[in-house]
């Protein structure tokens, strides 16, 4: 009966001209299961394919054909590639050929031939179980870059070369298409001049490009500021991304790396931002298209039929995958931590496995049971991937800072102890600094002491929520204490112990708003100040003037209102307001902002 009421409801949609049914359906699935995974804390990929699996030809049936999703949706991935792009400036990208070429290279290679193996353990010929293997290898782009996006991970050094490492399977996927027509029956009768040609065909899409890039893309989208209208850009936006992925296609390379070129023409444009805003939506929806048609894709049937070789072939693949991820990483001095985590996010077949299988399939080296075979083996390791990942985070090992060039806290003696020489303590040093006053400088971020060296600062690695650290640093001996890590609850924790540990040492400590401050002066806090309070006040005083006071009306008003934060805040003090303050939010008079 479902189904029936589905059909007619299409039905009477087409009539209409126009099927809402199928987008408010697929809408529907995203809306109700990603936020759900999501609060499971199973990822929001994980919501999409068992969305798409729920609507899909084995579930409700409202899609049967979700090929044709998956090739519309796959503009989603060009969307992607593209913003990478605009991230990626040319002197950016020039740096990371190493990483490019060498790092992708290895690991590309060295997969193909580990999982070439697989095939030949369970008996099929080399040129069958090349392209399997080789299908495998190619990682989902889609999946990975999402993780990355939603782990925070994109702009590390470790995100970047994971990127690295799509973008050469990107360009691996041409000299395999050839190579997989040459495998074929008779493909070795193909000419000379054809492989040539297909290369030039390549050389000369890329060089078109970017000489547009180069000389056309900028003037056009000045030009359409300044008489287009604001539709206009986002059309303009998805054509160049558009436009450029299809001249990639025409030229015999794949629509994303197309796109992730135009991304990096026009990463030093002044509208670079504006693109991005553009072109972000369409990206979120179609990855999130691409993620359902690979749901809808996943043949329970023919896995049923096969579940014996798949059952061998996704974990076999998959095992050898992340060993050979994992042993190129370590051997390029990868820590035990990102080479395990890599391996685990790349460890999935990918989309361009589909458009390799289909190429083998149209010259004759497996037929059409043995394509799906092989697409339900990459769509089997795509749906496993955000499990997988979930395991790796629960049962993984935590990922720790590398330490090299960073010294622990030893005995150290100064006059001021400063903890956190993050954004605000690294200004706090300077006055001190300047008065020729010795300084012990603590702080846990391992790259950030790193950094601080080559400016010439001397930073000590230690947690100064920790007592025993508090000794080593010298607090005990200290004139001053100054507490300005990047977290609260250390500020908080640090006050606390400093008071009741060296109650004769004064402690200075940075409050991140007016509840923080009344904790720290509930520790016992000698000076405590709202890291935004004077840097507000100030941008006050110069909008005042600005606006036509003269500066010595501003002045008084400033006063005024510094004056009445003193006393409110005296009163919370004396008052015992720590939690809620009802009493402020409940008087309009007296009611303000956390600052």
């Amino acid at each position: 009966m479902a189904g029936e009421a589905v059909a007619a409801a299409e039905a009477a949609g087409h009539h209409g001209g126009t099927d809402l049914v199928s987008v408010v359906v697929l809408l529907a699935a995203a809306v109700i299961a990603v936020p759900l995974f999501r609060r499971l804390g199973l990822g929001s990929v994980l919501g999409y394919l068992a969305a798409g699996l729920v609507i899909g030809p084995l579930g409700l049936g409202v899609f049967q054909d979700a090929q044709s999703i998956i090739h519309v949706a796959e503009l989603g991935v060009v969307l992607f590639l593209f913003i990478i792009g605009l991230e990626m400036q040319p002197s950016r990208l020039w740096a990371m050929r190493g990483e490019i070429f060498g790092l992708g290279l290895v690991q590309v290679a060295g997969a193909i031939a580990a999982l070439t193996c697989v095939g030949l353990a369970l008996g099929f010929p080399i040129a069958q179980s090349f392209v399997a293997g080789t299908g495998f290898v190619l990682t989902s782009t889609a999946i990975v870059m999402q993780m990355l996006e939603e782990r925070g991970q994109m702009a590390l050094p470790k995100g970047r070369r994971i990127v690295a490492i799509l973008l050469l399977e990107d360009l691996a996927i041409v000299p395999l298409l050839a190579l997989v027509a040459f495998l074929a029956p008779g493909g070795a009768e193909v000419t000379v001049a054809d492989r040539l040609t297909g290369v030039a065909m390549g050389l000369a899409a890329i060089a078109a490009l970017v000489l547009a890039g180069r000389y056309l893309l900028d003037p056009m989208f000045r030009l359409l500021a300044r008489f287009g209208a604001r539709e206009v850009m986002t059309a303009a936006a998805l054509l160049v991304v558009l436009g450029a992925a299809v001249l990639m296609q025409a030229g015999g390379l794949s629509m994303a790396m197309g796109a992730f070129l135009a991304g990096v023409l026009l990463s030093e444009s002044s509208f670079r931002h504006q693109l991005e805003a553009d072109v972000e939506p369409f990206r979120g929806l179609l990855l999130g298209l691409f993620f359902l048609g690979v749901g809808m894709a996943l043949d329970l049937t023919t896995i049923a039929a096969n579940w014996g070789l798949i059952a061998i072939c996704v974990p076999a693949y998959v095992i050898l995958k992340m060993g050979v991820i994992y042993g190129v990483a370590r051997m390029t001095r990868a820590g035990h931590g990102e080479a395990l985590e890599r391996a685990v996010l790349m460890a999935q077949g990918g989309e361009f496995a589909f458009v390799l299988y289909a190429t083998a399939t149209q010259v004759g080296i497996i037929d059409g049971a043995a394509n799906a075979v092989l697409t339900a083996i990459i769509i089997v390791s795509m749906a496993l991937t955000p499990l997988m990942i979930l395991l790796h985070d629960r049962f993984g090992p935590k990922a720790t800072a590398a330490m090299d060039g960073v010294d622990a806290v030893e005995e150290l003696s100064a006059r001021v102890l400063l903890i956190g020489f993050g954004r605000m303590g690294q200004i706090i040093s300077q006055p001190l600094l300047a008065r020729g006053h010795s300084l012990s400088i603590i702080d846990t971020d391992a790259q950030a002491i790193r950094d601080a060296g080559d400016f010439g600062f001397k930073v000590w690695y230690g947690d100064g929520t920790r007592l025993d650290i508090l000794h080593a640093a010298g607090a005990a001996e200290a004139s001053l204490i100054i507490a300005a890590p990047n977290s609260r609850e250390a500020v908080t924790k640090i006050a606390e112990l400093a008071k009741a540990e060296f109650p004769l040492v004064p402690v200075l400590a940075r409050a991140f708003d007016r509840e923080h401050a009344l904790d720290l002066v509930k520790a016992g806090v000698e000076f405590q100040i709202r890291e935004t309070l004077e840097s507000a006040l100030v941008i006050g005083r110069e909008a005042l003037i600005r606006l036509g006071d003269a500066p010595e009306e501003a002045d008084d008003v400033m006063t005024a209102i510094r004056g009445r934060d003193i006393e409110r805040f005296a009163m919370e003090c004396v008052g015992g307001i720590y939690a809620g303050r009802s009493m402020l939010h409940g008087n309009k008079d007296l009611a303000e902002p956390a600052q």
